[in-house]
């Protein structure tokens, strides 16, 4: 396991403080405020401490209220909605210097056997034979120096591997808005299925929104063309994967609007099992002046 992938492993574990109540701590990402990917990850962690192992989350929808604060603790209050025979839910609220900043419900469903088809997975080249993001980044010249630098940081967990150019990449010319992504993370994992959906929340806020950039020609904040934030984020768990084995993030955007863009995408395994769907809307404003 890489050093990297230990320390956001320990950012997830978080602190007991109460029965119901969790702290974790934070780290800035690639631009100064906390990454939406690392609170949703902490609060689907502190839903799931006070639901039974053998009942993992099957799905998630999450609000971004507020802009998080990296050098404070944050703190999440998890409601116990229901217990039910085969379902769970459970309300997260994440609260830094006494202000909620993010919303999340999550259900946990008992497994059960049942109905089985699913969208066939759309064809992507092999992973292996993709560049990893320190060589794709070392070839835009393009890009300030603390701007990879950032985005290695960042990402030093993951390995992160784009089909086609990343919109800061190739910017200035529109492209059809879609986007690919494979991922896994840097070394292995325990058999936690917790712990896996966790890093899938973790990685699915870091390109969804790319779709959109595409679409318009824009870079995005690394060449400083484009404000955005995330706004909502809602995920389906439909089958078992490992975050340590390959996904493919596949990606695309059918509306932009009013200052919103929307991003909705499947995550496939490798041997093409459709494990998760992914839509979230963002605000993408083009700067003033």
């Amino acid at each position: 396991m890489s050093q990297a992938l230990q320390d956001l492993l320990d950012l997830l574990d978080l602190e007991q403080i109460e029965e119901n109540i969790f702290r974790g701590q934070s780290r800035s990402a690639v631009v100064p405020r906390v990454f939406g990917g690392q609170v949703a990850a902490q609060a689907l962690v502190a839903a799931g401490r006070t639901v039974p192992e053998d009942r993992p989350p099957h799905s998630l929808h999450a609000y971004f209220l507020r802009i998080g604060d990296p050098g404070a603790p944050i703190v999440y209050t998890v409601d116990r909605l229901r217990d039910g025979r085969s379902f769970t839910t459970r309300r997260v609220v994440a609260v830094q210097h006494g202000q909620p900043i993010f919303g999340m419900s999550v259900s946990f469903q008992t497994y059960e056997e049942g109905m089985d088809h699913q969208t066939p997975m759309p064809p992507a080249p092999d992973p292996v034979t993709l560049p990893t993001s320190e060589e794709r980044l070392s070839g835009y010249g393009h890009l300030d120096a603390r701007v990879v630098e950032k985005f290695l940081e960042a990402r030093a967990a993951v390995d992160l591997r784009y089909v086609d150019e990343p919109p800061y990449g190739r910017f200035g010319e529109p492209r059809a808005p879609h986007s690919q992504v494979w991922f896994r993370t840097n070394g292995k994992l325990a058999d936690d299925p917790l712990q896996h959906i966790a890093l899938a929340t973790y990685v699915s806020d870091m390109t969804l929104l790319d779709s959109v950039l595409l679409a318009h020609g824009r870079g995005g904040w690394a060449v400083g063309d484009v404000v955005g934030a995330s706004l909502d984020h809602a995920m389906w768990f439909h089958r078992p994967f490992r975050a340590d084995e390959w996904l493919l993030y596949d990606q695309e955007s059918p509306s932009a609007y009013g200052g919103r863009g929307l991003g909705q995408a499947r995550i496939y395994t490798q041997d093409g099992r459709l494990a998760i769907t992914v839509i979230q809307e963002g605000v993408v404003r083009i700067p003033r002046g």
